[in-house]
């Protein structure tokens, strides 16, 4: 408890970080669906022996949010990956780099995962930049620059700089998810808020956006599943 851990005597000594908020109203407890992190946030005035035992209560609950999780896929031979939401194989390669085929990736034996991953950047790069460019004309406005990272919280972001944030496994999505991400962000050039007239604007860039939207909402956690690090 002293490390801010409680650790369930469940037979596999599962972690439950303790966070203490002087914001928070009541015990919440939560389980990330992408890594599977459990946290507990503590109202003030809350003694451990307090949390302990509501963890312990919550144990089952607790156990069936983890289940429910997506199994962790690592990136190697014979292992299937999406690609603009389709499923391609993993198989063995000629070259030091990895290529798309229709139906199936070729990578270099040993390194399966990082090639794979150096090759989804170079795409989403692509990807994200066309439909950032044409979302921009549309609009009528300019962005600054365009990165990739491997966010988990947010899918992209756009500073009030004009500067443009995606996370790259967006690539992995079916093409009008990238598409509407896209356009969320250009729209923010325009309104940097999520007011009404801010949807408006991506509406009219992506009049379709619902759909993608939603897929993103329940499906898009799966997509931080896959594994390209060789260790």
């Amino acid at each position: 408890m002293g490390e801010g851990l409680i650790r369930l005597a469940d037979g596999q000594g599962t972690a439950v970080e303790l966070r203490r908020s002087r914001r928070a109203r009541r015990l919440s407890l939560r389980v990330s669906s992408l890594d599977g992190k459990v946290t507990l946030t503590l109202p003030p005035g809350v003694s451990d022996r307090e949390a302990r035992r509501f963890v312990e209560e919550k144990s089952d609950w607790i156990a069936g949010a983890l289940s429910r999780r997506p199994d962790e896929v690592r990136v190697t031979e014979g292992a299937e990956v999406p690609v603009e939401g389709i499923a391609r194989r993993v198989v063995p390669g000629t070259g030091r780099s990895a290529r798309l085929l229709p139906s199936s990736i070729t990578a270099p034996a040993g390194r399966e995962g990082p090639a794979i991953a150096a090759l989804l950047k170079s795409l989403a790069r692509d990807r994200l930049a066309q439909a950032s460019d044409r979302h921009a004309r549309a609009l009528g406005r300019s962005y600054s620059r365009l990165t990739l990272r491997d966010t988990r919280s947010r899918w992209g972001s756009c500073s009030t700089d004009g500067n443009l944030m995606y996370s790259w496994r967006l690539i992995l999505a079916p093409p009008e998810v990238l598409d509407y991400v896209a356009a969320h962000e250009v729209a923010h050039l325009a309104r940097m808020d999520h007011s009404p007239a801010f949807w408006a604007e991506v509406c009219a860039l992506c009049p379709t956006y619902a759909a993608p939207r939603a897929w993103l909402r329940r499906e898009g956690a799966a997509l931080h599943r896959f594994r390209f690090s060789a260790d």
